[in-house]
């Protein structure tokens, strides 16, 4: 093979056979066989992924801490938008995150949420943005791809039960569905050859696995209960565009934005 071949056959773009792409940055996700399955071995960094739901309520956040605590021990924060549930902060601390560097937006339109998302995305502070927004539209999924892919970040779009959409523009798409006790990943989309078999995972036997439920009333986290933050624990309430966990709630209107070195999260300025 001459020196020109080799050159093209090594772009990030092109695989060949049953390998996976080369990812030019990932991050772990904690769990050997799944970072084995996963171009770059482990989540893209500059890149959408789409985790479509059996069920909520399944470890699906358990399954992405490992990786979100590795990019905030690099100094980046991680933003959520439109979460279905309350997030547990006593519990995601337990996980080895930082409250501090972790915010939160609620109580968003679609609109308002799909553009403080955009703005995550593109964000050099962020490291990873998860959003919970029923997006559809090529046309959208098309520029948060390219936001992901300038800002650097980790970009997940959450599908919850029932939502079944073909996201083209999401380089990796993963179906999480239970399997007796244990969380079952299967490979719908990704920049290789197909996976026959989906990967079972035991998140109980990770690394900093929680003990404690990391969502107030979502199913797994509280099984036929409510469960209920101690007082002060979590700050994410839809009376404001954002918050940050484990900070005070702030005493101000609805609308003044979370400012976080120079961008402002959820809410948009006026035309």
């Amino acid at each position: 093979m001459n020196s020109a071949l080799a050159r093209l056959l090594s772009h990030p773009a092109i695989w060949r056979g049953d390998d996976c792409a080369c990812e030019p940055a990932s991050i772990g996700t904690g769990f050997t066989e799944l970072d084995a399955a996963l171009p770059g071995g482990g989540w893209p960094r500059a890149a959408l992924t789409e985790l479509l739901l059996e069920r909520e309520g399944i470890g699906e956040l358990r399954l992405t801490l490992p990786g979100l605590a590795r990019l905030q021990s690099e100094g980046r924060s991680i933003v959520w938008i439109a979460p279905p549930h309350r997030s547990y902060a006593p519990a995601l601390a337990a996980a080895g995150l930082d409250l501090a560097r972790l915010i939160v937006v609620r109580g968003a339109s679609r609109s308002d949420a799909l553009w403080a998302y955009e703005q995550a995305l593109r964000a050099p502070e962020c490291g990873a943005a998860f959003g919970w927004m029923p997006t559809h539209e090529e046309r959208v999924l098309r520029r948060l791809q390219v936001a992901a892919r300038e800002g650097r970040t980790w970009g997940v779009l959450w599908r919850r039960p029932g939502e079944r959409a073909s996201a083209t523009a999401a380089p990796l798409r993963l179906a999480l569905m239970p399997v007796e006790g244990r969380l079952a990943v299967r490979v719908l989309k990704r920049r290789g050859a197909e996976l026959a078999r989906p990967i079972v995972l035991d998140l109980a036997r990770a690394p900093g696995a929680p003990l404690y439920p990391l969502l107030d009333g979502s199913p797994d986290a509280c099984g036929s209960r409510r469960c209920a933050a101690p007082q002060g624990a979590q700050f994410a309430s839809r009376g404001g565009p954002s918050t940050r966990l484990g900070a005070p709630p702030s005493h101000s209107s609805a609308s003044t934005p979370e400012r976080r070195h120079g961008t402002r999260f959820g809410h948009r300025k006026a035309s």
